[in-house]
């Protein structure tokens, strides 16, 4: 591979939008492992391939543990098991998210609701010329 394959430690961040303090954090943790020469950091097809795996699934709300888990079984068992791994992960993941949007469903109706009353407080304020200012319910 060629040294115009590679992208330094500056342009990988912005190419990714991280911060320098992730990329390292992701070196730290062992999903990424860039060719290093002294100080500098190097970024060949790999970790570029790797750093839009880690990102597509923290999209999807998968743990950082997870994509390690994840990455580290292709290197030890290939394709097939990474493939069925992956369909464990995301059947998971999506029960946890079916989940989150029943619960904001009903946070939203919540407030929708919750909306809604104080509105026709204040409507009927209005028409009655009160100003609400002896509202015992007010803080």
């Amino acid at each position: 591979m060629s040294d115009n394959e590679y992208i330094g430690f500056k342009e990988m961040c912005a190419r990714f939008d991280v911060t320098p303090r992730t990329l390292r954090y992701y070196e730290y943790i062992e999903l990424l492992s860039p060719r290093k020469e002294g100080r500098s950091r190097f970024y060949g097809p790999r970790e570029l391939a790797r750093m839009k795996l880690i990102l597509r699934g923290r999209r999807f709300g998968f743990s950082l543990e997870d994509i390690r888990q994840w990455l580290l079984i292709y290197g030890e068992k290939g394709t097939r098991e990474q493939y069925r791994v992956w369909i464990e992960l995301a059947d998971r993941q999506l029960q946890v998210l079916r989940q989150q949007r029943e619960e904001l469903d009903a946070s939203m109706c919540e407030l929708a609701a919750l909306r809604n009353e104080t509105l026709s407080l204040i409507q009927g304020m209005e028409a009655g010329g009160e100003t609400g200012d002896d509202d015992p319910r007010r803080p």
